[in-house]
């Protein structure tokens, strides 16, 4: 589906990207991780097709993406954190007829349904709605294209407790089988039952990308009493310590994605060694 290969992306003398490999498949939901400032916007933006890649490849479906053929772009949709896109004077159902037909499988009745699940009037203006009702109204856009290739930027940023739970459920019902969705967040608990296989970036390197089940296998998640002395990450949690370490005894465990990350961040080479085994 997407195939990523020594990508290398620099705003002037400024690197953002350096060597960046990945291939991801269909019908996976992919969680991207990463710290301010790493490029998880700019690898959107890549992938999108708004930027050109300094060095090495990237291709969505066999294409380039930055050659904007309109036979891929009708396969991918792109929702930024920021909803500069929308005009405020127009309403959700005509944002929705005047762009939905960019899209080879577009699905108005999906729309209008999730529409009705966000209890979202589709008359609204978006000017008069705050940003989490304008971005739930985007977001049923979104999975009512179809698309083969759905990016997310941040999508929970802006709702409430209800919405990001109701989010989650219609993330899960609505997304296609056949299609990948990449969610960059830095709100993992928001999303924790949700993304799978876990993608954490750094600027010169991919840390990880790895299914739950596999991060599992080579790393064990516990709470404890006393620190292990082979722990590789600890937080003081009620009732001792959320420990990270090599999953030596094989013992499956509950991947905690903000220690996932934390230990990833703090270890690189050790995890990315781990991970190469």
């Amino acid at each position: 589906m997407v195939n990523i290969e020594n990508l290398s992306f620099s705003y002037g003398r400024k690197r953002v990207l350096s060597n960046i490999s990945l291939s991801l498949e269909r019908g996976k939901m992919y969680g991207l991780l990463g710290e301010n400032g790493v490029g998880k916007t700019t690898l959107f933006k890549i992938l999108s097709g708004l930027q050109r890649a300094t060095a090495g490849s990237c291709t969505i479906l066999n294409e380039s993406p930055f050659k904007r053929a309109p036979s891929l772009l009708g396969e991918l949709f792109y929702l930024p954190e920021e909803l500069n896109f929308v005009k405020r004077e127009q309403s959700i159902a005509s944002f929705a007829k005047g762009n939905g037909a960019l899209y080879p499988n577009w699905n108005s009745e999906k729309f209008y349904e999730i529409l009705d699940r966000f209890s979202l009037n589709p008359k609204e203006r978006f000017g008069g709605l705050s940003y989490g009702q304008a971005k739930k109204g985007v977001i049923a856009f979104a999975l009512a294209t179809n698309v083969s290739l759905l990016l997310l930027d941040e999508p929970t940023n802006g709702l409430d407790i209800p919405s990001k739970g109701l989010l989650r459920a219609i993330l899960s019902e609505y997304s296609l089988e056949d299609s990948s969705t990449i969610i960059a967040t830095h709100q993992v608990r928001d999303l924790e039952n949700l993304i799978d296989p876990i993608i954490i970036l750094d600027n010169c390197s991919t840390l990880l990308n790895n299914s739950l089940e596999e991060i599992s296998k080579k790393i064990r998640f516990s709470i404890e009493s006393l620190i292990p002395h082979d722990a590789l990450y600890y937080e003081a949690v009620p009732g001792g310590y959320l420990t990270v370490r090599k999953n030596s005894e094989g013992v499956e465990s509950r991947v905690d994605l903000e220690a996932l990350f934390n230990v990833t961040i703090n270890n690189r080479e050790l995890i990315k060694e781990l991970f190469k085994e």
